[in-house]
């Protein structure tokens, strides 16, 4: 029994060396505008841009095969960021913004059929199969992609409600 367990421990620390080494001796090195754009991106994975998650868009983005304005969640905020980090001018105008929004459940109409949650990327639907769902704000995105998978129609995005978390004092006017 002490034979077996030394012989196993053995192995795992010689196998985890040489795992340690190989990483530190073939690592490869990645793109630091790609991982600096993919920290500026919501994260969601929504594929609305139409690349494999943020990392895929960032990547398109670094090497100028997508325009920063490619991600709809991110809105007019992150284009115009992605823009001045890269140098870049971009037209906002025709990015519609209406600010953040979040995915809302009307629950007279949600039979359960489990759609929306499959879908969503974060997980921010919270129900069970022939139960009524809701929406955990704190975790929704905003990506919309529940919307369109919903047979009653019973999801839809709205803005943002305003809480003493979400506030922001409004700024004056100039006259």
């Amino acid at each position: 029994m002490i034979a077996a367990i030394l012989s196993l421990t053995l192995l795992g620390a010689a196998l985890g060396i040489i795992l340690g080494v190989a990483n530190k001796f073939l690592a490869v090195e990645g793109n630091p505008l790609v991982d600096e754009l993919i920290a500026m991106m919501p994260g969601s994975n929504c594929g609305q841009c139409g690349f494999p998650g943020c990392s895929g868009a960032a990547s398109a983005i670094a090497d100028g095969s997508a325009a920063p304005t490619c991600c709809p969640p991110g809105g007019k905020t992150l284009a115009a960021a992605i823009a001045a980090k890269l140098g870049l001018t971009v037209d906002l105008s025709a990015m519609a913004d209406d600010g953040p929004k979040i995915a809302v459940v009307a629950e007279e109409l949600c039979i359960g059929c489990c759609r929306c949650s499959k879908v969503c990327p974060t997980d921010a639907i919270i129900g069970a199969a022939k139960q009524v769902h809701n929406v955990f704000r704190e975790a929704c995105t905003g990506c919309s992609s529940c919307v369109e998978k919903c047979p009653t129609e019973a999801l839809v995005m709205k803005p943002v409600p305003v809480t003493l978390q979400h506030w922001v004092m409004p700024r004056p006017a100039l006259a």
